[in-house]
């Protein structure tokens, strides 16, 4: 018995001393970001805009959005949760004054070697702009000395919003020393005006394939990519919409479209006399349920949840090499206009290279170009 307590006394102090080498954490991120307090929700037209969870690891603004600039008051406390053993500066909950602009914040890692700089704003809530050219582009160097592109716009006081997402974060999982241009998202140089966005589907690799994922398709959306769902559920990756308190009423845009050669299934086997087709679309939903849950659309439901309002949908997407225009309009029910005044509504706007990529089907080489994308609301002349 005595024999048997040695033992294992032993084998608590050989684990204690092996957590104790253990290299300190060298990650030094914002995790999340929110305010609380029932005197700071009257800011925010629903209260989940108080808070920011999973904020992209290469994210490094973080910008808050308000009824009305006016209503911020002249010291805010923000709270954050940052990765394992960091430390932030300014503290956490400390009182700062975001009406002269965002505050700088500086995250550092458990070990002192490394860190991050964030800045932290607040804008009013808005769509940034109606009419979305692609030409704010940003290189993230992501792991496995991996880079892709990020799309954002700039609202009317020239801040930065990152409103488009893409499954770029996900795609280099699979990849190691490569180019932005090499993802399945990525900018163009000869857009239609200026840049545009060009959508690949790709081979996922050995590892996609051994997740029963064989392809990537590109894609680009309103909305945010969850990267903690790639692997385990990753149509839920995919959280689709942003607050809006307008009717969108139709969508315009160019475009160009190359089908694969070959089409796949699931299981990766070829699909004879199938042709692989893109996908544009945008829905229009409400984000709050009976009980005043928040509401979020998911790859798995954007098109087919109860939740949805209007949608609007290119039945097809004909091949063309050439830059060709297309317009589709939000057919559906009727906004209440006391929850559209709340901004009780998301609108999401999707591109995919392949319209069945969600479910890993498609044709490697598909790839879809777009531009100058303009949505249109209620009440907006027309142009």
């Amino acid at each position: 018995m005595m024999k048997k307590f040695f033992t294992g006394i032993c084998a608590i102090a050989l684990l204690g001393s092996c957590i104790k080498s253990e290299p300190l954490n060298q990650e030094c991120d914002i995790v999340s970001a929110y305010l609380e307090g029932e005197q700071y929700a009257a800011l925010f037209y629903q209260p989940s805009q108080m808070r920011q969870d999973n904020i992209p690891s290469a994210g490094k603004d973080i910008v808050f959005s308000v009824k009305s600039m006016s209503l911020l008051p002249d010291r805010l406390p923000v709270f954050f949760t940052v990765t394992e053993g960091a430390t932030i500066n300014p503290p956490s909950g400390s009182e700062q004054n975001f009406k002269g602009g965002p505050v700088i914040y500086v995250v550092k890692s458990e070990d002192g070697a490394w860190e991050r700089q964030y800045t932290v704003g607040f804008k009013e809530s808005s769509l940034p702009t109606t009419l979305f050219g692609f030409e704010h582009v940003e290189t993230v160097e992501g792991m496995n000395n991996n880079q892709y592109h990020a799309f954002y716009e700039l609202d009317e006081s020239g801040k930065r919003d990152d409103i488009w997402a893409s499954g770029n974060p996900g795609a280099i999982l699979i990849k190691t020393n490569s180019k932005a241009t090499e993802q399945p998202t990525y900018s163009m140089e000869n857009g239609y005006m200026g840049k545009g966005v060009c959508l690949n589907t790709q081979d996922a690799g050995a590892l996609g394939h051994a997740f029963k994922k064989p392809i990537a398709a590109g894609n680009l959306f309103i909305g945010k990519f969850l990267m903690e769902k790639i692997l385990v559920n990753p149509l839920k990756a995919t959280q689709f919409g942003t607050p809006i308190a307008q009717v969108p009423t139709r969508v315009t845009g160019y475009y160009k479209y190359r089908p694969g050669d070959t089409y796949t299934n699931a299981n990766m086997e070829p699909v004879p006399g199938r042709v692989d087709e893109a996908s544009i679309y945008a829905v229009f939903y409400r984000n709050k349920d009976e009980k005043g849950q928040d509401v979020f659309l998911y790859g798995d439901d954007v098109l087919s949840s109860p939740y949805v309002v209007r949608k609007a949908q290119m039945a097809k997407v004909p091949p063309t090499n050439d830059w060709t225009p297309f317009e589709m309009f939000f057919e559906g029910g009727d906004a209440d206009p006391e929850v559209l005044a709340k901004q009780g509504y998301n609108m999401t706007v999707v591109f995919s290279s392949s319209k069945d990529g969600a479910t890993f089907e498609g044709a490697i080489g598909s790839t879809l170009c777009i531009d100058e994308v303009k949505v249109y609301f209620e009440n907006m002349k027309k142009q």
